[in-house]
């Protein structure tokens, strides 16, 4: 029987003590609907795929949580020290945290694109610039690993970049796949 590519992703999870550091820590806290997403984990497949160290490349853990509760800078605010307090060095400071229910309000400011609200983390995955960043991963209480992917892991396997065709062109689109390329030049872009 073959490997599914989920399996493989779990066992490239699995396989970075870093990154099981950051899911165990985040698992303690207890954020509402989390995820690590985007690069702390497509970064470390294409890692794996290439033959490089596991934490090559990888910036920040991308903790996003979802709870529309209460959506101020605020109420996120609690969350993102409660993590840098509850993180070791150096995580504290790699940790990037946010309230997938509150992207809308800043979005388009800052990127210059309209944004729907959220009805939940893995939602947002769905939104990213290309198929192969929408990948979150959550470790549950029992030590299970939830892998939440809509776009599914084959691009992100072949290591191919295409933009996500849900959404228009991201406005730093050159910007990603220069920044890709320049740590993996291994990468395929696919334009269209």
């Amino acid at each position: 029987m073959s490997e599914t590519l989920e399996q493989r992703l779990e066992a490239i999870v699995r396989g970075s003590d870093s990154l099981m550091t950051v899911l165990r820590l985040t698992r303690d806290l207890d954020l509402p609907d989390w995820l690590i997403v985007s690069g702390a984990v497509y970064q470390r497949v294409w890692n794996h795929l290439t033959g490089r160290d596991p934490d090559y490349g990888i910036k920040d853990y991308d903790i996003a949580y979802f709870d529309a509760s209460d959506i101020s800078y605020e109420a996120e605010d609690v969350h993102i020290k409660r993590v840098m307090a509850g993180f070791p060095p150096p995580f504290d400071q790699q940790a990037e945290v946010r309230n997938q229910a509150r992207v809308h309000i800043w979005f388009h400011d800052h990127f210059g694109e309209p944004y729907e609200p959220l009805t939940c983390s893995a939602e947002a995955l769905g939104r990213f610039v290309a198929p192969c960043f929408g990948v979150g991963v959550r470790l549950e209480a029992d030590d299970r690993l939830t892998i939440e992917a809509p776009f599914g892991l084959d691009d992100l396997f072949a290591m191919t970049i295409r933009p996500n065709p849900h959404r228009q062109r991201a406005n730093g689109w050159d910007k990603v796949i220069a920044s890709a390329r320049g740590r993996w030049p291994e990468v395929r872009v696919v334009e269209g």
